[in-house]
């Protein structure tokens, strides 16, 4: 298996959803379920986002990305998930960080978010997604402050933390 090594030791824990668009839950307690999510910035700065069409976070905004497919690398699947999720195909770059969230059902997620470029596609919102958009950093804010668009608990935070957001 390619990829990034799973033993990866700088780890964060967060509550309830940290980022990272992730989808299905643990079957049982001590899963940990590998997921990706897609760190795509145009020459504006804008960040490419998702309104989720599902739970956990249903209706926020959020990374594209998802579950990593047995015999998928972590590119792979960073690749696979946003042109499921927004139409446009991916070149994966480097690993920006690693964090944990509990999953609703038990277990954990366990999502690596990796920079990505654009090469083609349409964008377009498909699989998962309600919505798909270029958004400015300044329209993100944590729920409890009404933004404009509402993302999940910890996310602003967590890209401000990795250098993503100033």
């Amino acid at each position: 298996r390619t990829g990034v090594d799973r033993r990866f030791r700088g780890r964060e824990t967060v509550g309830l959803m940290g980022q990272g668009g992730v989808y299905g839950q643990g079957d049982r307690d001590g899963d940990v379920i590998f997921c990706v999510g897609a760190i795509i910035r145009d020459d504006a700065g804008r960040l490419l986002l998702i309104r989720r069409g599902r739970e956990p976070a249903l209706g926020a905004w959020s990374l594209p990305g998802g579950r990593v497919e047995p015999g998928e690398s972590d590119e792979e699947a960073v690749a696979r998930e946003v042109a499921e999720e927004t139409g446009l195909d991916v070149r994966v770059g480097a690993l920006i960080g690693r964090l944990e969230i509990p999953a609703p059902e038990g277990g954990v997620f366990d999502i690596g978010d990796y920079a990505a470029d654009v090469i083609g596609g349409r964008m377009r919102p498909g699989d998962d997604a309600l919505e798909v958009a270029w958004v400015d950093p300044s329209e993100l804010a944590p729920p409890e402050d009404a933004p404009m668009r509402q993302t999940p608990p910890g996310f602003v935070e967590t890209l401000t933390r990795w250098g993503v957001l100033s």
